[in-house]
C-alpha cells in the first residue's frame, strides 16, 4: 500500500451530509410553504367561492313554473282552467343512458314509444338540469307501476303538476286553442330562462296569441339533495328583518328562492252560451259561424265544425293519434272560421248594392228587367239567374229580397272591377280583419293588378268583362272567410263605423287582482256620399227576411226581433251552359255551399252573424235556420 493515501474523509462526508440535509429541509419548507399558501388561497382568499361550490354539490336550484292564467268568457264562466295531475319527468344530467331508460319506460307502458325520438331531441336542445316531461297525465295504474320500480330509473320521478283543462272541449277548440308540449321550435322563439321547468306552451288560438300574459314568470327553490341527486328536503330560511314584499312575517321560516309570478287571467268577449248554441246548430255539418257585436267589435261566438277535443293535446297526444286527426277527411284541425276561404255568393249583395248607390250606378227606385239571364254586349254567353224564368222588373229592394242575379250582373258590369275592388276592400272584404289571434287568411277581392301578379302567362293576366259580372254576385275569384263576412256585415249594421274584431277584452293583474281593460281598436269610418243609403240597404235586407218574396222569409217567421239578412249559395264548381245542377245526384262534397249573413235588431243592431255551411246546397234552407237558432238564443239570454 502506498504511503500517504487516505481512504476516508469524515469531515467531507459530514459536510456532504449536512449539505444534503439542508437542501432537503429547504425543499420541505418550500413545499410546506406552497401547501400553506395554497390552503390560505383556498380557505381564506377564495373561501366564499369554494364554499358556494361545495354548497352547490349539496343544494340544487330547481325552477318553479308559474301557474298559468285562467280564461273566462264575458259572463265569468271558466273556459280554460288548471287541474292537478301526476307527471313523469326526467332530468337529463342525472340519467346515464337516456335511450335505454326511455325504452325501458316504454316497455312498461309509461310513455309512448313513438315519442322517444322527439323526447331525445328536446332533451338535447335544452339545459341538462331542466326537467323533461315524459308523460303529462299518469293514471293510478301507471303511478303504481313506476313507484315499485323507481330505484331502477335514477333521474326519473313523478311530480304533482297542474294540467290545462278545457271544460267545453270542442266548442272552444279553435277559438281558445290548446297547450302542448314544448318543441324545439318553441324554445327558439321563447325566453328559455323564463320557461325553465315549464313543459307546455300555447300552440294555437288565444292560448298562443296571449302566451306572454298567460304564462307568468318562473320562480326557483333550493333543494337539499343526496349524492345521487335525489331531493331530500327543501331549504328553508328565516326572515328576521321586517316583513318582505311577499308578506312573510319576521322569524317565520320560508323556502329559500324566489316565488313564481302567476300568469294573468284573461276575459273574452265570447259568450259560451251562444258558442254552445252555435255548436249545437252546426251539429253534423262542416262549416263555420261567427257572431260579432257591431258596436264594439267583440266576438260573441266563433265556431268551426267539426272540431276536436283540445284536452287530448294538453294531456299529451301521441303521434299516432295526431296523425289520425290529420288524416281525417273532415279535417277537424282546420279552423274554418279563420282560415277557410269560400266564395261569398249572394251574401255580399248588400255591400255591392251600396257600391252601386255610392257611385250613382243606380237609384233606389230604378228598375231593371230580369229575363232569367244576362248577356254582355256582343257576346252570346248567358250568365244565368238562379231562377230560370227570371224575376221581371225589380228595383233594388226587390232585387235584394229575391236575390236577383241579373240585377247585380248588369249593375256590376257598369260599376267595373276597379271601383268594385276599392269599395269592397273598404267595407272589410279581401283583407285580414286584424283579429287578435294568429292564422287569419285575407280572402280575396280580385282586381286587374291582382290578376297580373297572380298568373305567369301574359294571356292569363288580362282581365275579362265576364269576370267582373260573376264577381258582382260573389263568385269567380272572389272569396272570403266567415270572420270577414261577419265583420263586413257589422260595418253595414254600424252604418260605416269599423271596429277591429277581438276576442280578449280584459286581463287581471296577478298581484292585486285588478281588472285591466284592453282598449278597443277603431278603424276610420266608411263615409258615403249620402247617409240615406245606409237606410236603403238596411230596408233591402229586412225585405229578405220579412218581404213577401224574401228568400229568408220562412226561416225568420215569428221572430220577436227584426232581422236584416241576406242568403247566399255559392257554387263549388262551374256548370256548363246547357248543364243543370241537381243536388240529389251530385256528390255530397261537390254541392253548393250554403251561406247567410244578418244583423239584428235591424234598427239598433246588437249582433252581426255569418254562417257558412260547406256543401249545404241552399243558404235559405240550411244556413238561415242555423242563424235563426243562434240569434234566438242570444235574445233569449239578453231578456233573462
Amino acid at each position: 500500500m502506498a504511503p500517504g493515501i487516505r481512504f476516508k474523509d469524515p469531515w467531507g462526508e459530514q459536510r456532504l451530509f449536512f449539505g444534503r440535509l439542508l437542501a432537503a429541509i429547504i425543499i420541505v419548507l418550500l413545499l410546506v410553504g406552497i401547501l400553506v399558501a395554497r390552503l390560505v388561497h383556498l380557505q381564506v382568499i377564495n373561501h366564499v367561492h369554494f364554499a358556494d361550490l361545495s354548497q352547490d354539490n349539496r343544494i340544487r336550484i330547481e325552477p318553479v313554473p308559474p301557474t298559468r292564467g285562467l280564461i273566462y268568457d264575458r259572463n265569468g264562466i271558466v273556459l280554460a282552467e288548471n287541474l292537478p295531475a301526476y307527471r313523469l319527468e326526467m332530468i337529463p344530467e342525472q340519467v346515464e343512458d337516456m335511450p335505454a331508460t326511455l325504452q325501458a319506460l316504454a316497455q312498461l307502458n309509461l310513455i309512448d314509444a313513438d315519442e322517444i325520438d322527439r323526447t331525445l331531441a328536446l332533451a338535447r336542445r335544452q339545459r341538462r338540469f331542466e326537467p323533461v316531461t315524459l308523460n303529462f297525465r299518469m293514471d293510478d295504474e301507471q303511478v303504481a307501476t313506476f313507484a315499485v320500480r323507481r330505484q331502477h330509473f335514477p333521474g326519473v320521478d313523478i311530480r304533482a303538476r297542474l294540467r290545462r283543462h278545457y271544460p267545453f272541449a270542442g266548442a272552444t277548440a279553435h277559438t281558445i286553442g290548446y297547450v302542448g308540449g314544448l318543441s324545439a321550435q318553441d324554445l327558439e322563439r321563447l325566453d328559455r330562462a323564463n320557461y325553465a321547468g315549464t313543459a307546455q306552451v300555447g300552440k294555437v288560438g288565444v292560448e298562443r296569441a296571449y302566451e306572454d300574459l298567460l304564462h307568468g314568470r318562473v320562480g326557483y327553490r333550493q333543494v337539499v339533495v343526496n349524492a345521487r341527486g335525489r331531493a331530500l328536503q327543501y331549504l328553508e330560511v328565516s326572515d328576521d328583518a321586517a316583513p318582505s314584499a311577499n308578506g312573510v312575517a319576521p322569524g317565520n321560516p320560508r323556502r329559500a328562492g324566489r316565488a313564481p309570478v302567476p300568469g294573468q287571467d284573461i276575459v273574452l268577449g265570447l259568450d259560451i252560451r251562444l258558442q254552445l248554441a252555435a255548436q249545437e246548430a252546426m251539429q253534423g255539418w262542416r262549416g263555420a259561424v261567427v257572431a260579432i257585436d257591431p258596436n264594439s267589435g267583440d266576438i260573441l261566438a266563433m265556431i268551426s265544425t267539426p272540431a276536436f277535443d283540445p284536452n287530448r293535446f294538453s294531456e299529451g297526444l301521441s303521434r299516432r293519434d295526431y296523425q289520425a286527426l290529420l288524416n281525417d277527411p273532415d279535417n277537424p284541425l282546420f279552423d274554418r272560421a279563420l282560415r277557410g276561404t269560400y266564395p261569398p255568393g249572394s251574401t255580399i249583395k248588400p255591400q255591392m248594392a251600396l257600391a252601386f248607390l255610392h257611385h250613382n250606378i243606380v237609384r233606389p227606385g230604378d228598375r231593371r228587367f230580369c229575363p232569367g239571364h244576362f248577356r254582355l254586349p256582343g257576346s252570346s254567353h248567358r250568365f244565368r239567374d238562379w231562377r230560370p224564368q227570371g224575376h221581371g222588373n225589380v228595383d233594388l229592394i226587390e232585387a235584394m229580397a229575391q236575390s236577383c242575379d241579373v240585377y247585380f250582373y248588369a249593375n256590376g258590369n257598369e260599376l267595373g272591377i276597379d271601383r268594385m275592388h276599392e269599395f269592397m276592400t273598404a267595407i272589410g272584404l279581401g283583407q285580414v280583419t286584424g283579429v287578435d289571434i294568429l292564422g287569419e287568411r285575407p280572402g280575396l277581392v280580385p282586381s286587374r293588378e291582382w290578376k297580373r301578379g297572380a298568373f305567369r302567362r301574359r294571356e292569363d293576366q288580362a282581365w275579362f268583362p265576364g269576370e267582373t259580372v260573376i264577381a258582382a254576385i260573389g263568385q269567380g275569384y272572389m272569396n272570403s272567410t266567415a270572420l270577414q263576412l261577419a265583420h263586413s256585415t257589422a260595418i253595414l249594421a254600424a252604418r260605416g263605423a269599423r271596429m277591429q274584431p277581438r276576442l280578449v277584452v280584459a286581463s287581471t293583474d296577478p298581484l292585486n287582482g285588478a281588472l285591466l281593460e284592453i282598449e278597443r281598436t277603431k278603424i276610420s269610418r266608411l263615409e258615403l256620399r249620402d247617409e240615406h243609403h245606409w237606410d236603403v240597404i238596411r230596408d233591402s235586407m229586412v225585405a229578405v227576411t220579412r218581404g213577401q218574396r224574401g228568400t229568408a222569409r220562412n226561416s225568420m217567421q215569428g221572430t220577436s226581433y227584426v232581422v236584416a239578412g241576406k242568403t247566399g249559395t255559392a257554387q263549388v264548381f262551374t256548370i256548363g251552359q246547357d248543364e243543370v245542377y241537381d243536388e240529389d245526384v251530385i256528390d255530397e262534397r261537390l254541392r253548393d255551399h250554403a251561406l247567410f249573413v244578418a244583423f239584428a235588431p235591424a234598427d239598433a243592431p246588437e249582433i252581426s252573424i255569418a254562417v257558412i255551411v260547406e256543401n249545404g246546397s241552399s243558404g235559405a234552407r240550411v244556413a238561415a235556420p242555423i242563424a235563426r237558432r243562434i240569434m234566438d238564443r242570444y235574445f233569449e239570454d239578453r231578456e233573462l
